[in-house]
């Protein structure tokens, strides 16, 4: 059965899609047939991210609205030998626009067709958010080192511990500077995990360069000497069970709240 994942962040600008758009790519040059699905409706991004905006015939909502076929929707990416597809999100359209009954069918269809299916969800903890998790089996929630983005992702966990991904939940903590971390305004990589209390997939370094390869259309990953590369293919590696995951739960022995209100007394 394939792996459906929705990657979700409550605040925006945390660098979500650009991760789905690299581990995505990561998951197809492991041979791995994997579609990646932008569900931010009318703030269509993951297209231009992997490079694929120019082959974009139809949407998702296109596709729920029966005006499209699948074919029609998946563009495939030639430079993982069609490994990775896409599904793009419309712009004209509205969250309300995607039926859960048809995008189950969507998904349906997908699932004999990939073995991974990565659903980029849109922020915040909306309609948007709550039709994107419906039927994931795992999610990974993207946080930064920020209180702001800690204090969200905290919010989104609890959700998605009340939704059916209650054992499923992973953490990857993007855009992160490891010569910061003994610096007391920054929030070091354990004690996020120890605030949320959920398992972390993976670190991502904060790199500069990013920005150039969103802007070229070009994932990151396929630059092998960047270490940002490796730490992406790690969490691909782990996805798919080609390695363990070595960052362990750690035991929460405050909430959040608490947690926040000590520091700053």
């Amino acid at each position: 059965m394939p792996n459906i994942i929705v990657f979700t962040s409550g605040k925006g600008g945390v660098g979500k899609s650009t991760l789905v758009a690299n581990i995505g790519t990561a998951i197809a040059l492991y041979h791995k047939k994997v579609v990646i699905i932008d569900m931010d409706i009318g703030l269509r991004n993951l297209d231009m991210i992997v490079g694929l905006e120019r082959k974009i015939k139809a949407n998702i909502v296109d596709l729920t609205k029966g005006l499209c076929s699948l074919k029609d929707a998946l563009v495939y990416d030639a430079r993982t030998k069609n490994k990775l597809a896409l599904i793009a999100a419309s712009q004209s359209d509205f969250k309300k626009d995607i039926n859960l009954f048809k995008f189950r069918a969507v998904l349906s269809d997908l699932e004999t067709m990939f073995d991974y299916i990565l659903i980029d969800s849109p922020a915040g903890i909306e309609e948007g958010f709550n039709k994107s998790i419906y039927y994931a089996k795992k999610a990974m929630v993207v946080v930064n080192p920020e209180i702001s983005s800690i204090r969200d992702a905290d919010r989104v966990l609890a959700l998605l511990e009340n939704h059916r991904i209650k054992k499923e939940i992973s953490l990857i903590i993007n855009r992160y500077r490891k010569e910061l971390k003994k610096k007391r305004y920054y929030i070091p990589s354990d004690e996020i995990i120890e605030l949320l209390g959920a398992p972390c997939i993976g670190v991502i370094s904060e790199d500069e360069r990013v920005l150039r390869q969103n802007n070229s259309g070009i994932p990151f990953v396929y630059q092998s000497n960047l270490q940002i590369s490796t730490e992406i293919k790690e969490i691909a590696e782990t996805i798919i069970g080609k390695k363990k995951n070595r960052i362990t739960k750690k035991n929460q022995t405050k909430s959040l709240w608490d947690k926040m209100k000590k520091d700053s007394s």
